[in-house]
């Protein structure tokens, strides 16, 4: 996280103290804002490796701001949600806004951190991929995968999805009947290799699932009980 220049935008102040002390224990450095119109200030004079954005704002709330900076051009910028409002619903908003992804309050420093740093490491590797011109196709029954256009497709029919609801896609592409266990799709997905007592495997799954069920009746991806997720559809 050494040299990486991160913005912060939140209202609390002990929260906000907490976060940049931590944050800047690691090398960060970081700028901070309460308010839309700061962050955006900052945003175009500075140049911002991650955004902390809190959702609960006194003004222009988190989730108007996600999508704002989206549409002013800033896409491929990592995007972390935080937020005390928790449940899948809310984690939905936040994803269908623009965020990379989504932290409940009240959250241990150690696991933002590791949030921070895959969302920056991934932005990173993404980077480096643009500039490779080989195509990669992967295809799996009806599910195919352009990963050099990073889309994806059913049916003929491409998938509005989200950064990590794409990841997660490919590596069930890559390898088709394989059980993934949830600590390994934390690992592989979020570069988190601890458990950390969240849900967050399954909510994303879940909403994948509920992309690819809009595009075909076929069931694609199964829940192993006990173990974990598969990508597996039946002829």
């Amino acid at each position: 996280m050494t040299g990486k220049q991160i913005l912060l935008i939140e209202d609390e102040k002990n929260v906000a103290d907490v976060i940049i002390q931590g944050l800047e224990e690691d090398g960060a450095s970081v700028l901070h804002a309460t308010n839309y119109e700061r962050a955006l200030h900052l945003l175009q004079t500075n140049k911002i490796d991650l955004v902390i954005l809190d959702v609960l704002l006194p003004e222009t709330n988190g989730l108007d701001i996600c999508k704002n900076f989206r549409n002013l051009g800033y896409i491929n910028l990592p995007i972390l949600m935080v937020t005390a409002l928790g449940g899948p619903e809310n984690v939905v908003l936040g994803l269908d806004s623009g965020a990379d992804d989504y932290l409940s309050k009240p959250f241990k420093l150690i696991e933002l951190k590791a949030r921070v740093r895959t969302l920056i490491r991934r932005n990173l590797e993404i980077a480096k991929q643009s500039q490779v011109t080989e195509k990669h196709r992967y295809i799996y029954k009806l599910i195919e995968i352009d990963d050099y256009k990073k889309v994806a497709f059913v049916n003929g029919q491409e998938l509005n999805l989200t950064a990590t609801e794409y990841r997660l896609l490919l590596l069930f592409i890559q390898s088709p009947q394989k059980v993934f266990q949830r600590s390994e799709l934390l690992d592989k997905i979020w570069g988190i290799n601890f458990d950390i007592g969240s849900n967050v495997v399954d909510v994303y799954v879940n909403y994948l699932r509920k992309k690819i069920e809009k595009a075909t009746p076929v069931k694609a991806i199964h829940t192993v009980i006990g173990m974990g997720y598969v990508l597996k559809i039946e002829d």
